[in-house]
């Protein structure tokens, strides 16, 4: 059988439990549009986008790794990774999904197109900081950012399988998830792979791709992705990764992020992952100009100046010790909560 095209509209989809045709997603959106809540308008305008005579859409990325930018995505190639993320979570026709996500940017979009493509049963709500509050339906998926299913984790029961992307997991939240009766994978992905091309179990290591993934790594051991249904290109990434296998690899750090302290390369990622339990705020590691070492590591710890005990840092190697300990009163972050190390920076320079 042919893969499905961006014209169709799945004879199961329903849309807040009505079933709706091609025809009828058009007047919703017209509907959403012009008297819809804050959260529904934005649907509206991309189901009008997505069913009009272009092949692609205008998509914003989310700015976590520069200037936030509008990229050309082929509608096709959206429905493409609809039927990958279908097969890899048993997405069958009639399954019941919560969208809880905004559909601004392309995991809320991704959502709505896996639901009308795969012939999925989906309930949209507004994108809250906690969507299941109030809700007693049970759901076999969602998709939801870190601190989304951080407030919701006394509710996630309701979810059989939960998918969480955006901002990588924080081990705090990790050691909670783990103990749910649910299957929660933390998703890998960005704008440009049109969301997640692949996952893995909450609590494991190693990412393993999608359908019709594959992945290697350049000279510098960032990750490349060879993912034809999505880009005809390559896609070539700036995440450090530890490669076990064409179809799966380890998350390691940020090429752009690297700090090279005296000839040492330090990976922020790494140095931040060994304090995840022990800094009481957010918190990131940064490299800053210094005459000795061409760069120090600094730690800059969102808010008001506290004591840190030095004995904190006894989990980290002689090298990964910060040489410094600033504070900035807030953030920069993105649309999902990633934050933003450079705008941070700057907003105490300014």
């Amino acid at each position: 059988m042919n893969n499905p095209t961006y014209h169709n509209v799945h004879n199961k989809f329903k849309l807040n439990g009505y079933h709706l045709t091609k025809e009828d997603l058009i007047r919703v959106a017209y509907s959403f549009i012009k008297e819809g809540d804050y959260f529904e308008k934005p649907l509206g305008v991309f189901i009008l986008d997505w069913f009009d005579d272009r092949s692609y859409l205008e998509i914003n990325t989310s700015g976590s790794t520069g200037t936030p930018k509008i990229i050309q995505v082929e509608k096709q190639a959206m429905v493409n990774s609809a039927l990958a993320t279908g097969d890899f979570f048993g997405l069958e026709p009639g399954k019941k999904i919560l969208h809880c996500l905004p559909t601004n940017y392309v995991a809320g979009k991704m959502m709505f197109v896996r639901a009308f493509i795969l012939g999925l049963e989906m309930e949209f709500v507004a994108p809250s900081s906690n969507p299941l509050e109030g809700i007693d339906e049970t759901f076999d998926f969602c998709g939801m950012v870190p601190l989304q299913a951080k407030n919701s984790l006394k509710d996630l029961h309701k979810i059989k399988k939960l998918i969480i992307g955006g901002v990588k997991v924080h081990k705090s939240l990790e050691q909670e998830l783990v103990k749910l009766p649910i299957e929660i994978y933390e998703t890998y992905g960005m704008t440009e792979t049109i969301t997640h091309i692949a996952a893995k179990k909450i609590g494991e290591e190693a990412f393993t791709v999608l359908p019709n993934v594959t992945v290697s790594v350049d000279e510098r051991h960032c990750l490349v992705i060879d993912a034809k249904n999505i880009s005809e290109e390559k896609i070539v990434t700036n995440d450090i990764v530890k490669i076990i296998s064409d179809t799966q690899f380890v998350w390691v750090g940020r090429y752009d992020n690297v700090i090279n302290s005296g000839g040492i390369k330090l990976i922020p990622e790494q140095i931040e992952e060994k304090l995840s339990t022990l800094i009481p705020r957010r918190y990131f590691v940064f490299g800053e100009s210094d005459a000795t070492l061409g760069e120090k590591l600094v730690l800059y710890i969102e808010g008001e100046p506290i004591k840190i005990d030095e004995s904190v840092f006894d989990v980290l190697d002689k090298y990964e010790r910060p040489k410094e300990v600033k504070f900035i009163p807030s953030f920069k972050q993105t649309a999902t909560g990633k934050i933003i190390r450079s705008e941070s920076l700057d907003s105490i320079k300014a």
